[in-house]
């Protein structure tokens, strides 16, 4: 069995026989002498092989990503390497032996790759031998050990529930899995333990946790799959601030462990309102300023036909200042911006240039001398500063500004990425409606329990005891306090047009165990991958997944999904349309 990592060995152990294994990073022959970097999980160590011992015919046949075994003497290396942990030393090979061969590879494994991410995706198990992907799986395995260790400690019991379950279509798609015993019948694969950890909590056991898989057959990006990992948590007898200690108690122990950050606590506090009107985003990024500002009061009494049309219509008019940077802005640059918000449902954006007292700019000749004034004064504006506005409705003016802040921040190198900027985004609102099922929907799941019963008949300003985790501008975590009352949960039925025979469909169980003593319960769920991304530095998940799907949920490597004979989709009851 293998003893030593090659990674651990510095100039402390010189003269110290060793036996190493792994693969040939690179091999170079310089004047007879033959260099090999021998990597493996924890780095590489250089061995070295003259021409006089007898194992150099048989390392002038060795070729990169040969696995080989060889044992030999640290000894201290003449050309030192400061760039790596084992660079003072080398080791002089008395014994060798190739365990392996390798073909040449099709991608590019050794510093950085071109190979392009398809390629990769498709030599997964390749692309994972670099040092780069190793790192990242490294830091997964610490982040998850800090978790279990950390939950334990405060009495979390770790519990497995159910893969194969129901479909209960109230979020996003459900990936099915058809029944060979029950033709015609389907499981489903949970989109998260949602309902089986309230059940727990019924059961008794208090305190629960599990590193859990999870399933969204849904549209993806670069910080989604369509099977995810989460950190998922429960307890009863507890509120919101118990479970914020809890969370905050949690990460201070991770980026102790991991990163050896000591991070302060308690994490800032929005509410879900304010996020939107102050960062057009209920996952904000607090690492920089540029918040928006409503603007709507100037022009109440406007005869620029455009506003006064959006305020006619119940709409807002919000603005962003970019500090100092007009003379960046190009009209062709603004176009870019303007086609960028569109994405988000704006219908256009105005701008505005200040620079010598003076305003200029795509609107400003539709303006009073005392709304320009006002606009003035009100934004605080100096020389150099733009002005984007977006007059629309309110969630689509504060969203696509909100997304246009985002981009304007990377653009101008506005944020510190040394900053870790954690915080509770509350008050969520309870209900939001669906142009395509033309009634309002669970904004959380319809087992959240909302702030005042009273108002679940007005559900535009209905909020509900529901909260995001967010760092650095992800939504890191979800959570809320649930419904254990069956009247209150009937009522949210209702608001959510639920009948009673639709909910006995579709949650009958847990509806059932509700009348069997429900203590009070509360929980949330972290994303895993999300947690490793950032910590590692990485903006695409693949790159803390070790073997993704790509945007359009296929694994190149195992051509999954992919066609089944006809047999098996007759044991299933199945005829493919």
């Amino acid at each position: 069995m293998k003893k030593y990592y090659n990674g651990e060995f510095t100039i402390k152990n010189l003269g110290e026989e060793v036996t190493l294994y792994g693969w040939v990073a690179k091999k170079r022959d310089l004047g007879g002498l033959i260099f090999i970097d021998l990597r493996d999980r924890s780095g590489i160590i250089q061995v070295v092989i003259d021409p006089e011992n007898k194992n150099y015919n048989k390392a002038m046949e060795i070729k990169n990503e040969y696995v080989l075994e060889v044992t030999g003497k640290i000894v201290e290396r003449q050309s030192k390497n400061k760039d790596i942990p084992t660079g003072e030393i080398e080791v002089e090979i008395s014994e060798l032996n190739i365990l392996n061969t390798s073909d040449l590879l099709p991608i590019e494994i050794n510093g950085e790759t071109l190979s392009l991410e398809d390629t990769r995706l498709k030599y997964r198990y390749l692309d994972l031998r670099r040092p780069e992907l190793k790192k990242n799986f490294l830091m997964r395995h610490k982040i998850t050990q800090a978790v279990r260790n950390y939950l334990d400690e405060n009495e979390f019991i770790d519990l497995e529930t159910p893969i194969l379950t129901k479909s209960t279509p109230e979020g996003a798609r459900d990936y099915l899995v058809p029944s060979r015993i029950n033709n015609g019948k389907f499981y489903a694969l949970p989109q998260s333990p949602q309902i089986f950890k309230q059940l727990l909590m019924v059961a008794g056991f208090e305190r629960y946790y599990q590193i859990a898989k999870c399933f969204r057959d849904e549209d993806l990006r670069a910080d989604r799959q369509p099977e995810f990992t989460q950190i998922d948590m429960e307890m009863s007898f507890a509120n919101e601030e118990d479970i914020f200690k809890i969370c905050e108690g949690m990460f201070k122990r991770v980026f102790k462990s991991v990163k050896g950050i000591d991070l302060e606590t308690p994490f800032e506090r929005i509410k879900y309102d304010d996020a939107m009107s102050k960062y057009g985003s209920d996952k904000p990024d607090t690492r920089f300023e540029m918040y928006l500002n409503n603007i709507t009061d100037i022009f109440s009494n406007t005869e620029f036909v455009l506003f006064k049309n959006v305020i006619d219509n119940n709409g807002v008019i919000n603005a962003i200042v970019v500090k100092n940077n007009a003379d960046k802005y190009s009209r062709k640059n603004i176009d870019e911006l303007t086609e960028f918000v569109k994405k988000y449902g704006a219908k256009g954006l105005a701008w505005i240039k200040y620079n010598d007292n003076e305003l200029s700019g795509s609107v400003v000749k539709n303006l009073s001398e005392k709304e320009t004034k006002n606009m003035i004064d009100t934004l605080k504006l100096e020389n150099n500063d733009l002005v984007l506005i977006v007059a629309d409705k309110k969630k689509v003016s504060q969203t696509s500004l909100g997304a246009l802040r985002n981009r304007l921040a990377r653009e101008l190198n506005l944020i510190d990425d040394t900053k870790f900027n954690f915080l509770w985004v509350t008050d969520f609102p309870m209900f939001e409606y669906s142009e395509t099922e033309n009634r309002y929907m669970s904004a959380h799941h319809p087992f959240t329990m909302p702030k005042d019963v009273n108002t679940l008949n007005d559900p535009e300003n209905c909020y509900a005891r529901a909260y995001d985790a967010v760092l650095n501008g992800y939504e890191l975590a979800s959570g809320s306090v649930r419904i254990h009352d069956r009247e209150i949960q009937s009522k949210v039925f209702d608001a959510l047009q639920i009948s009673e025979e639709e909910a006995k469909l579709k949650f009958g169980f847990l509806l059932e165990a509700f009348k069997y003593g429900a203590p009070p319960h509360i929980g949330i769920g972290f994303g895993l991958e999300r947690i490793v991304m950032i910590l590692c530095g990485t903006d695409n998940i693949r790159d803390v997944v070790t073997f993704p799907k790509t945007a359009s949920a296929t694994c190149l490597m195992t051509e999954a999904p992919n066609i089944v004979d006809d047999k098996q989709l007759d044991e299933l009851g199945i005829k493919v349309k």
